[in-house]
């Protein structure tokens, strides 16, 4: 009887095991460590990787599992329509963090990716390429050879590309990319819950159609700081790059310690317009530089925005061929840097409601804000220095300049020959007293003192 028992168990066994086989089939759950990955940082995993996305593919979309481990690839991967590939930071992206006081060089936790493959050229395929409907999820990618102490960075392709329709980066630490996501040429993009230190560029955006979004993206030098591969970055590198796309939502955004923070260019196909909301800037030489915008406007509200590197550390900085518009609401601005604007071009920019600080840092006479060309307003802001505050070049088209809050005495210079209307704006008393006060006192507020004068 013995062996019958045995048959009929195996048989339950059988019949459970490939009952529970299907079952994974059906969920559209798959598991790398099933297709031979091995997560231990020195065997390539390209195409177990790659195998099990086919297959979720090719079951009309699924779920790839990413359990702990360093994976290695030599090559590149793709991830098809209608497939998620998803690691374990799900909802909380991973953070180098701090050890011993010093930055973390390599992730130990968690589910990280380790490219090779592209290294020394800029061109070449991307590492990942997520296509529509798909989604990269809960991973630390972090590139191995990639010396923080230089001198200068290693050039990688793209770590992620984004292409079709709905395309999604989320929960992701890009600890060390030399750059980090293409989202361009793709409609309804998310890029959401990404943190890390892209050295050469952050993100980069051209050529959509129908709205994207990026939202809580923070660049910080977690990966290496006070290293030559930083200092290149402080000279080289930009945060995020704008060109094309029609009304894009960026949502809390920021990065430290680039050339520039947020670029605004535009390409054969045109500028950007959008939302932009709660972004920020900080250590960098340029916070914004823009380039171009289209007449439908960037509108930039509550930014934060800090320039004090470089030889001109400017906080905006309008370039010559500008001709859109740019609007500035409740935005802050401080430095220490040679000017918080510096407007050029034929374009209109706009200054609400914003707190302008810490300019002039050589003590050269320059204005919070300097604008030589095109169409400027600034109405109810606050200029918080005993210094000159704006300066309108002869090549001003147009300009409002009122209600604002000056700290001493009214300092505008007007050799505008266009239309300009200046007027109530409120200073504090001027003499011996008060300039010494001023001296000591860099951020005082207008609001501080009982009587104002008003123009």
């Amino acid at each position: 009887m013995k062996p019958v028992v045995c048959g009929i168990i195996l048989g339950i066994h059988l019949l459970a095991g490939g009952a529970g086989a299907a079952a994974v089939e059906a969920n559209g759950m798959y598991n790398v460590r099933d297709y031979g990955s091995i997560g231990d940082g020195a065997t390539d995993n390209t195409a177990a990787f790659q195998k099990a996305l086919d297959d979720a593919a090719a079951a009309r979309g699924g779920m790839v599992d990413v359990p702990a481990g360093r994976y290695r690839f030599d090559g590149t991967i793709s991830i098809p329509d209608n497939v998620t590939l998803r690691g374990t930071f799900t909802y909380a992206p991973a953070h180098a963090g701090i050890r011993d006081g010093a930055a973390q060089q390599r992730p130990e936790f968690g589910s990280v990716l380790e490219p090779h493959a592209g290294a020394g050229s800029e061109e070449g395929a991307p590492f990942i390429t997520i296509n529509a409907n798909a989604t990269l999820q809960g991973f630390t990618i972090h590139y191995p050879d990639q010396d923080p102490k230089g001198p200068a960075p290693i050039p990688y392709p793209w770590t992620i590309v984004m292409r079709g329709n709905n395309p999604a980066a989320i929960d992701l630490q890009l600890l060390n990319p030399y750059r980090a996501i293409d989202a361009s040429l793709n409609q309804r993009a998310l890029v959401r819950n990404i943190h890390g230190q892209p050295i050469a560029m952050g993100i980069f955006v051209d050529v959509i159609w129908d709205i994207g979004r990026i939202e809580n993206v923070h660049w910080n030098p977690w990966w290496s700081i006070n290293t030559p591969i930083y200092q290149w970055q402080r000279e080289h590198g930009v945060g995020f790059y704008f060109a094309k796309s029609d009304w894009h939502y960026v949502l809390n955004t920021f990065c430290f310690g680039y050339n520039v923070g947020y670029q605004f260019a535009a390409s054969e196909h045109g500028a950007t317009n959008g939302n932009f909301l709660g972004i920020g800037a900080d250590a960098c030489h340029t916070s914004v530089l823009i380039e171009e915008s289209s007449p439908m406007a960037l509108l930039i509200t509550n930014g934060e925005f800090v320039a004090f590197d470089g030889d001109d550390p400017t906080m905006v900085r309008v370039a010559p061929g500008h001709t859109g518009t740019v609007r500035f609401s409740n935005c802050a601005f401080w430095g220490p840097a040679r000017r918080n604007a510096f407007i050029e071009g034929v374009g209109a920019v706009g200054f609400s409601d914003c707190t302008f600080m810490q300019w002039d840092n050589m003590r050269t006479g320059l204005p919070s804000i300097e604008a030589i060309g095109g169409t400027v307003s600034i109405r109810g802001c606050e200029f918080m220095e005993n210094k000159q505050q704006v300066v309108l070049g002869k090549h001003v088209e147009r300009a409002i300049v009122s209600e604002n809050l000056f700290t001493g005495k009214k300092r505008i210079d007007n050799d505008s020959k266009g239309a300009v209307l200046i007027k109530d704006n409120v200073g504090t008393p001027t003499g011996k007293k008060w300039d010494k006060f001023y001296k000591t006192a860099p951020g005082f507020r207008a609001d501080q003192v009982r009587k104002g004068m008003k123009e």
